[in-house]
This record gives structure tokens, C-alpha cells and sequence, in this order.
């Protein structure tokens, strides 16, 4: 899943997307103006969005977002903790608020949490049928075992049981799984999905030629 972060303090930036990096594609902008520009033309899981930005203030981007019809989950970051500032941002679109300073222990749950509620699944713990993938832990489990997965492979999984029962292309793959700059073309996607295939069942990824790839709600 790709999530944005847009943040102008370097530090606080490289620290979340630190933490972020493996369980999704993480992209990083520090102004308002381009941040806007991203997420009204660009499909991001999540957004998590600082209030204080040169450019174009946080909320003045939230509010274009939705007022252009963007919906993806957004989860302010701001060092403002009034009542009155984060009524306002609830107001005008953001899915949560967390105030700063945080721990990313916090985030994490308050991201899991905003896309949850996005995609309507009440739990961290998602399956299909014999496979078991634990957001909180990070942890992939078949028929209750623990399964080793690298984190391209993790995100892969994921990606595909937060989508279970539907074909997912293969752009919508590159995009949602592999990070900028590493290599994704069409045979090492296969080779991908033939490592997850080995490690979780040959049934757990369907191939649906010139589609995309499936997991299915209750594999074979």
C-alpha cells in the first residue's frame, strides 16, 4: 500500500518513513502545494498529513482534497493540540489527529486503524482462508504456523488480502508494493508471486492471465 507522508521537519519525516518502510511504499513531499498536487492526482492508501506547511497550510490541502472528491484516509500530525484546531481538522476531512510530540508505536495504530475503517474491516487480523496475516504484528501465519515472508514479500501479501476475492492488476502492484527505484518489471513480479507461492501454497495467488493476480476468499 502506498502511504504519503507530508511533513517539512526532515527529521520527524525520515523517522516516520523509517518506521513505515516494510509493511508499505512510503513516499515523503514537505510542502503544501505539492502535497496537494500528489494526493488530487495520484491513489495513496493513506495520508499522513502535518498541519504546519510552507506553501499551502495542511488544512487549506485537506479541504481541496475533499472538496475534489478524494476519500483516501488522511491522519493529521500537528505540533497545534488545541480542542478548537483539531475540531477544525476533523471538520474539513482528516480520519484522525495525532498531536505531536508522538510515539510511532502510536502512529502505527492510528494508521492501521484509519485504513481499516476505510476499506470497512474492523480488525487488524485479515484471511482468507488458510492464510492469516496479522497488520499489528506484521506476522503471516498458514493453518496457524508462523511464515517467514522478506518485506517485498509481506507488503505483496498484504496488498493482495486487503483486496481478497478481487484481481488486482499488475500496475496496481507496482505501485502498492515496490518502492521507488527498485527493479518490478513483469518477470520479477512473477518471480515474486512464485517465492510467495512456495512459502504459503500454490493456491493462496491465483494468475489470471492478462488480468492480474487474485487471493481468493477461501482458497482451494
Amino acid at each position: 500500500m502506498r502511504v504519503l507522508v507530508v511533513e517539512d521537519d526532515s527529521r520527524i519525516a525520515s523517522d516516520v518513513a523509517r518506521t513505515l518502510e516494510g509493511s508499505y511504499v512510503v513516499e515523503t513531499v514537505a510542502n503544501g502545494e505539492e502535497a496537494w498536487f500528489l494526493g488530487d492526482t495520484e491513489d495513496y492508501g493513506a495520508i499522513i498529513l502535518d498541519l504546519g506547511l510552507p506553501g499551502m497550510d495542511g488544512l487549506a490541502v485537506l479541504k481541496r482534497w475533499r472538496a475534489n472528491g478524494r476519500h483516501m484516509p488522511v491522519l493529521i500530525l500537528t505540533a497545534r493540540g488545541s480542542w478548537a484546531e483539531r475540531v477544525d481538522g476533523i471538520d474539513a476531512g482528516a480520519d484522525d489527529y495525532l498531536p505531536k510530540p508522538f510515539r510511532m508505536e502510536e502512529l502505527l495504530a492510528r494508521l492501521r486503524s484509519i485504513v481499516r475503517r476505510s476499506a470497512g474491516h474492523g480488525s487488524s487480523v485479515m484471511t482468507a482462508g488458510e492464510i492469516t496475516l496479522d497488520e499489528r504484528q506484521m506476522k503471516v501465519t498458514r493453518r496457524g504456523v508462523p511464515i517467514a515472508l522478506s518485506p517485498l514479500e509481506y507488503r505483496l501479501v498484504a496488498h493482495l488480502l486487503r483486496n481478497r476475492g478481487r484481481v488486482v492488476s499488475q500496475q496496481e502492484i507496482d505501485e502498492n508494493v515496490y518502492g521507488h527505484g527498485e527493479d518490478h518489471d513483469s518477470n520479477t513480479l512473477e518471480v515474486l508471486v512464485g517465492r510467495v507461492r512456495k512459502k504459503l501454497g500454490a493456491d493462496a495467488i491465483e494468475t489470471r492471465r492478462g488480468f492480474g493476480y487474485l487471493m481468493p476468499e477461501a482458497p482451494a
